[in-house]
């Protein structure tokens, strides 16, 4: 399976937080599947940590040169992506989820998320 992380995913991830669900840790971890993280996420939390939000205090540039040791792989946001969120119903306003739903469409990929305003787009979303 294909998987793409979304933003808090992916830092539970890099964190090994305890937030990370048992089946969202079993998904990234299987060697049967690959696993992206989108750069949409780094912007992400480049901006919110700047904003100075409690959820996102990373060092953004420590962080991304410490994901190639994950055995992730990065997603750019490519030309395709970006007008695939013209495609999207207003399900939801925060431009980050819905570039990550674009780009889980695009290539495709299964979204894995807790966000469950997400499960309500038309794409290959996974809960945990």
């Amino acid at each position: 399976m294909r998987l793409l992380l979304d933003t808090h995913v992916l830092l539970w991830t890099v964190a090994a937080s305890r937030r990370l669900s048992k089946e969202a840790r079993q998904l990234i971890e299987d060697p049967e599947n690959d696993v992206f993280y989108s750069a949409a996420s780094l912007w992400e939390i480049a901006i919110k940590s700047s904003l100075r939000r409690n959820d996102f205090r990373v060092d953004v540039a420590a962080f991304h040169a410490a994901l190639p040791a994950t055995g992730l792989v990065e997603l750019p946001i490519r030309g395709v992506h970006a007008i695939a969120v013209t495609r999207l119903p207003e399900v939801h306003r925060d431009p980050f989820d819905r570039l990550l739903v674009a780009q889980s469409v695009t290539e495709p990929l299964v979204l894995v998320t807790n966000d469950e305003i997400l499960g309500k787009y038309p794409a290959a979303v996974r809960l945990v």
